[in-house]
């Protein structure tokens, strides 16, 4: 008979792991996932359509949308559903992202970061220094973009702001949208970067190995906490 397959938290200290079989950690939930991917398709759907308005070059990305017009009524109504589908992200994360006394460390140790020295950082929780910067720009800059796409959505609040306030908040919209088309490319990056992390947000698990390397405090938290019988994030 083969033996059944261990996670970190079936594992008690002194006891032996049959490494004939892969570790897997529950990183995030099948609702987490979802949110995370709705708000990253609404992302990447106004960046092409915002893209396709923004100069004649690219007004040929507005065929994906059926065209100029359509492209023009559609984008604002993908920023409504952005705004809902990361509101539900930022309520569930939040807190995982306040700045630690960790976080400076590893900040501090950047250079260790990009050679792959990581024994040489500090434990760290769900979250590290990079992943926190890039959870709150694109919190800061989504509101920043909510509120000045408003101001510039003429169907329906066209009355209530003047012609030269409409035009500073398309400018800054504008800034805005390159600052976090910029972002996401960084996250996309690093996600790709560091082996293992995407299958975080495909199937929801990691191996103890990559939890132990790079989130280790996070993965003791997790098993100290299904010990004491306290249901994972």
């Amino acid at each position: 008979m083969s033996a059944k397959p261990q996670s970190p938290s079936d594992v008690m200290p002194g006891d032996s792991i049959d490494l004939g079989h892969p570790v897997t950690v529950n990183r995030y939930t099948v609702g987490a996932r979802i949110n995370h991917w709705i708000t990253a398709i609404s992302l990447i759907l106004l960046a092409l359509s915002g893209l396709s308005l923004f100069t004649p070059s690219l007004f040929f990305l507005t065929n994906l949308f059926g065209g100029g017009q359509l492209t023009r009524a559609i984008h604002p109504w993908i920023g409504v559903v952005l705004f809902f589908s990361f509101s539900l992200l930022f309520i569930r994360f939040w807190r995982l992202n306040l700045p630690r006394r960790e976080d400076v460390t590893w900040v501090a140790r950047s250079g260790d970061v990009l050679m792959g020295h990581e024994e040489r950082l500090p434990e760290l929780g769900k979250y590290n220094a990079g992943q926190k910067v890039v959870f709150w720009s694109m919190s800061g800059l989504i509101i920043l973009l909510i509120v000045t796409g408003v101001m510039v959505w003429e169907q329906y609040f066209f009355t209530y702001t003047s012609i030269p306030t409409q035009r500073v908040a398309l400018i800054v919209h504008s800034l805005a949208a390159v600052a976090i088309i910029c972002v996401w490319i960084i996250h996309v990056y690093a996600a790709i970067w560091v082996k293992g992390t995407m299958s975080a947000m495909t199937s929801g698990q990691v191996t103890g190995g990559w939890a132990w390397r790079h989130h280790r405090k996070w993965l003791r938290e997790l098993v100290a906490g299904k010990r004491a019988g306290t249901p994972a994030e």
